[in-house]
């Protein structure tokens, strides 16, 4: 994935040998791992049916499987009728699921994988919370040491969202972010830390909001929207906050403005971050290059904010995807695509579900743009 250079993701070679036992042969991109220190040799491991291959050939598989989504130019790399397995994004990057229509990919996307109660089989919620977490307790440290108060009290987390992303935000914050460090708190008997968790009957409700951010130390935005067109958090309520505390985004929508709804951030005013920089003093200059001019961003605290949370510690988390894919590729190589079908076993509903054939008949009209989201 040749997004920031601080991504360092790539499926890791045990996963790569699996995929061989299903009938296929691989094709890695020439130096596929080697910014996680792995070799040619790691993958290959004497295996005919994993082969090393330029850029293009990659692209040009029956079978292209990356965890985060191909870039336009490298979508136009792409067969028709060629299947793209990847973290697509549909309701939130209309043009993006517009183009990959235009070039008969048949997509199926990683995040829209859900089961029968419609819970996502392709995630890494707990370390998009603690990852999340862990960043925002560090910058909070600067100020305290050991995180303990100047007035010797608990530090008051505020989460704002209650489904899976909220309530391992909700454990991370009880746990400082980081076990180790929530027993050196412990050990210098340190206060620890009081999470309260607040739903959409909480957050439509601007006054009581207000006074709540008055008395806490982070506010942690887990929040799934139904309306992306509005914020969570209109940018004036971000003055309500302590000149100390911490924004700490896990949510982490696009600004997509010329989409029709446009797509705006849960809490409105901050910056974008990747691998590459998660935290933001409010006068980095960052913070005018990637919030739109027209979006009110007046009033900022320190915000820790990353487009791909889990990639902060990378092998954890292609391991915890491994272990997710690997019944789905199995059902996906014994049917193929065309043979997904919504009354089929348990994982082929489920890739049913992901394709873009599944999804569009629910869906208005993709809005069509030569501008391409970022990831």
């Amino acid at each position: 994935m040749k997004k920031e250079t601080g991504e360092r993701r790539v499926f890791l070679p045990d996963f790569i040998q699996y995929l061989t036992t299903l009938g296929v042969t691989v094709t890695l991109e020439e130096g596929y791992g080697s910014r996680s220190g792995f070799t040619a040799d790691d993958y290959i491991k004497g295996n005919p049916h994993v082969r090393i291959g330029t850029r293009e050939e990659a692209f040009s598989q029956d079978v292209v499987l990356v965890l985060r989504s191909p870039s336009r130019e490298e979508m136009e790399l792409i067969p028709r009728g060629t299947i793209l397995l990847s973290m697509l994004h549909y309701p939130t990057r209309p043009r993006r699921f517009a183009h990959i229509r235009n070039l008969g990919i048949r997509a199926i996307s990683l995040d829209s994988i859900v089961d029968d109660n419609n819970i996502r089989l392709v995630e890494n919620m707990k370390a998009v919370a603690w990852n999340g977490l862990e960043a925002g307790f560090d910058v909070l440290e600067r100020d305290w040491p050991d995180l303990l108060r100047p007035d010797g009290k608990p530090i008051r987390v505020l989460v704002l969202g209650t489904g899976m992303v909220g309530k391992y935000a909700v454990d991370a914050a009880t746990h400082l972010g980081n076990i180790e460090r929530n027993n050196e708190h412990i050990q210098v008997d340190g206060p620890g830390a009081i999470a309260l968790a607040v739903g959409r009957n909480v957050t439509s409700q601007p006054d009581l909001m207000k006074e709540i951010f008055k008395q806490v130390d982070m506010l942690v935005d887990a929040s799934q929207r139904r309306d992306t067109s509005k914020p969570v958090v209109p940018n004036e309520w971000i003055a309500c906050l302590p000149e100390h505390a911490v924004v700490v985004d896990l949510a982490v929508d696009p600004y997509i403005l010329e989409a029709n709804p446009p797509v705006v951030r849960g809490i409105e005013g901050i910056p974008q971050g990747d691998l590459n920089q998660y935290i933001f003093e409010p006068d980095d200059p960052q913070w005018d290059k990637t919030v739109p001019a027209s979006v009110d961003s007046r009033n900022r605290r320190r915000t820790v904010t990353c487009y791909s949370w889990p990639g902060i510690h990378p092998e954890a988390c292609m391991n915890h995807y491994a272990l997710q894919l690997t019944p789905l590729m199995k059902a996906l190589f014994s049917v193929g695509y065309d043979g997904l079908s919504p009354n089929g076993d348990f994982f082929e509903r489920a890739l049913y579900r992901a394709t873009i054939d599944a999804w569009l008949p629910s869906q208005k009209k993709p809005v069509l743009d030569d501008e391409y989201e970022k990831d």
